[in-house]
């Protein structure tokens, strides 16, 4: 396994001030030391069809698989709406999933989210059957947090201490799941 482990995240959010933006904001910066967390914008990726696959993949889609192709985890960090995954997180995983060498075939994956009084629980639920017909390694726990109020400051810096913790153990434990799959990734 190489020293460190490359993670690449993204939300499942487009909105500007986004706590889950804000989640995997802070992610990036309380990684374990033997793990790097980079980020995509989703903004970009155009919804998915399959006549402008036929054509040929748009550029930042194109870019989007390979950063997962090379990346040794995928941190997934969405809302919930209607009690499932965003279409913005879907959408995502549709190009990821595609023929040839789709990317998230045998990938490690985290599931996160934040979210209201329920956190993202039904959504990472959908998500983990999802990426299981994708063939995905999907980390067994998954990381729901309820009720941003008072976790971020105005700057949507988490401040919230506890909170910090649960996500240093949550991506230590993403970083030894990546390390005993890794054969098989």
């Amino acid at each position: 396994m190489p020293d460190p482990i490359h993670v690449l995240g993204f939300a499942g959010s487009l909105r500007n001030r986004s706590y889950n933006g804000a989640l995997l904001a802070a992610a990036t910066k309380l990684a374990p030391p033997s793990m790097t967390i980079t980020t995509f914008d989703l903004s970009g990726v155009p919804l998915f069809n399959s006549d402008v696959e036929k054509v040929g993949l748009p550029d930042v889609v194109q870019d989007f698989r390979e950063q997962v192709s090379v990346a040794d985890g995928l941190l997934i960090v969405t809302p919930e709406y209607n009690a499932g995954p965003t279409a913005v997180t879907k959408n995502a995983i549709d190009w990821l999933s595609r023929e040839p060498q789709p990317p998230l075939r045998d990938k490690p994956v985290a599931l996160a989210g934040i979210a209201g009084r329920f956190g993202t629980a039904r959504a990472q639920s959908h998500l983990r059957d999802i990426l299981n017909s994708t063939r995905s390694l999907v980390l067994n726990r998954t990381l729901a947090l309820t009720r941003a109020d008072g976790m971020f400051d105005d700057d949507l810096v988490l401040v919230d201490e506890a909170t910090r913790a649960r996500i240093e153990r949550y991506l230590a434990e993403f970083g030894r799941w990546i390390e005993a799959v890794a054969p098989l990734a």
